[in-house]
């Protein structure tokens, strides 16, 4: 028997907030509040190192059916890379050692069934780990 997986759907983009925002009109998502201790978005996002600065923008179905979208920013247009992947989120809440071996482990299983590892992203000090993966025809898609 199979677990269902949710995911995170995610936008390059050059400007994360205003496709966000677009996004948000065509599905009727919402932006989640700003995080505890801000007023606004705008002022959590002043705090950020200026590279950091509108870097990314998230919005969510208000019901929690639908999946999360984030959209973060980078400096190319769609050129090979896919512009809209799938964060296949099998490492939610889990930090460090245990994060990369839950997501290692699901990679293992995907392998088997077709998919490509593309790369082990490890933590940084400001995103957690990730592997960077391709369908069987070569989709690219994150284990998150």
């Amino acid at each position: 028997m199979s677990t269902i997986r949710q995911v995170q759907i995610t936008f390059d983009c050059a400007n994360p907030e205003r496709v966000a925002r677009f996004w948000c009109e065509v599905l009727g998502y919402v932006v989640p509040p700003p995080p505890e201790g801000f007023a606004s978005w705008d002022a959590f996002n002043d705090t950020l190192p200026p590279e950091r600065q509108g870097a990314a923008f998230a919005c969510g179905d208000p019901t929690g059916a639908g999946p999360r979208l984030f959209f973060q920013r980078v400096p190319e247009g769609k050129v090979v890379k896919n512009r809209v992947h799938l964060d296949v989120r099998v490492g939610t809440g889990l930090v460090g050692d245990e994060r990369l071996a839950t997501l290692e482990a699901e990679c293992a299983r995907l392998v088997a069934l077709g998919a490509s590892c593309v790369q082990v992203l490890r933590a940084d000090g400001f995103n957690e780990s990730c592997i960077w993966m391709q369908d069987i025809e070569g989709n690219d898609f994150c284990l998150d």
